[in-house]
């Protein structure tokens, strides 16, 4: 998934590039849409990459998920029950898999991460809605309004899985907190 992320990044702002070229080429307002539009989802895109590369390289998966910013408070888990996020979480694709595989990283540890991705997917939805202030030049409030609106809840969807899917790792560190002391008695 990484490297299809990055790479749809290379070829969006690519594509960007080449129809802002013909643009500024040829005058015809078809390619400057086309290159608002690559534009705007090259933004998207690489915003995501560097939010996420700022996040990792300063926490670097490191958090206190017993902090009250991370805490799921009763109301949301019966509104994870009436948005079905059991049912759908399956499909939601992940960055980096390992990331969250207990294989390779301790409950603990998937815990943190868990907080993480949800500060970066926070972060995500609030940039989302940067490129409406394009429609001061460009125009087509609407187009930008759409685009923003619809990246941001994408990212919403993120930080609402993994703040489903927090109480239930924390349960397995509990587990194996009591597993262990067991063992040590």
């Amino acid at each position: 998934m990484a490297r299809l992320i990055r790479t749809t990044a290379i070829l969006t702002v690519a594509v960007t590039i080449f129809f802002s070229a013909f643009y500024g080429a040829t005058r015809i307002p078809a390619y400057l849409t086309l290159s608002i539009t690559f534009g705007t989802i090259s933004y998207h895109i690489v915003m995501r990459l560097i939010v996420a590369a700022v996040f990792d390289r300063f926490m670097n998966n490191r958090a206190d998920y017993r902090k009250a910013w991370y805490q799921v408070k009763p109301w949301e888990e019966k509104l994870y029950h009436i948005l079905r996020v059991k049912q759908w979480k399956k499909y939601m694709p992940t960055y980096n898999k390992s990331t969250f595989d207990p294989r390779y990283h301790s409950w603990d540890e998937i815990a943190q991460a868990t907080c993480q991705a949800e500060l970066v997917h926070e972060t995500n939805v609030v940039l989302s809605f940067l490129p409406i202030l394009m429609s001061i030049r460009f125009g087509a409030l609407s187009v930008f309004v759409i685009t923003s609106v619809l990246s941001a809840a994408l990212d919403m969807s993120f930080v609402i899985l993994q703040r489903y899917n927090r109480p239930r790792v924390i349960r397995c560190i509990e587990n194996q907190k009591a597993r262990q002391m067991k063992k040590n008695a």
